[in-house]
Order: structure tokens, then C-alpha cells, then sequence
């Protein structure tokens, strides 16, 4: 069985999380609601939240499914950004030793 990629099971578990658009959730909310709900439920317990979702309310749960999507993105696109601003800072910083 193939495994699904990262982006998949975080969409999966924030589907599954509480977190709702009234919220106004920022990318720290969005990630806090991913980790805690995998921790809760695990990786199949998330996609069978969303499997019982689509199959119950199709319509609505398309439309979570959508926004779940967005921010996902904009999530890992925050993290990639500050990860690459960390990377710039302080890569040419060498580590500096006092002699005992």
C-alpha cells in the first residue's frame, strides 16, 4: 500500500480537527490543530473522519475540503519562507570557542 505524502495527511487531520473558518485561524492555530489531532486520532482515524464527512454531508464537506487545502498551503509556504530566512541569517555565522 502506498503511503500518502505529508500534505495529504495534514489536510486529512485538519478535515478531522475542530478548527472551523469562523475561527480565523492563523498558520500556528492551523499546525497546533494538525499535530493534536493526529496525536488524537492517528493517520487512519483522521481519513476516516473525512471518509464518514464525504459520505455523509458531500456538498459541505467538499467545501471544508477546500478550504482544509488552502490552508495547508499557505501553512508549509509560511514554514518554507521561515525556514529559508533562518537559513540565511545564520548560515555564515561561524561558531566561535573560548579557550578554558
Amino acid at each position: 500500500m502506498a503511503r500518502p505524502d505529508v500534505n495529504t495527511v495534514r489536510c486529512e487531520a485538519l478535515f478531522a480537527s475542530a478548527l472551523q473558518r469562523s475561527d480565523e485561524p492563523t498558520p500556528a492555530d492551523v499546525r497546533l490543530a494538525i499535530l493534536r489531532t493526529v496525536r488524537r486520532l492517528g493517520n487512519s482515524g483522521c481519513l476516516a473522519v473525512v471518509a464518514q464527512e464525504f459520505g455523509d454531508h458531500p456538498e459541505s464537506a467538499a467545501e471544508r475540503m477546500r478550504w482544509v487545502r488552502r490552508l495547508v498551503e499557505v501553512t508549509v509556504a509560511e514554514n518554507q519562507v521561515a525556514a529559508a530566512i533562518h537559513t540565511l541569517r545564520y548560515r555564515h555565522r561561524s561558531v566561535v570557542t573560548t579557550a578554558a
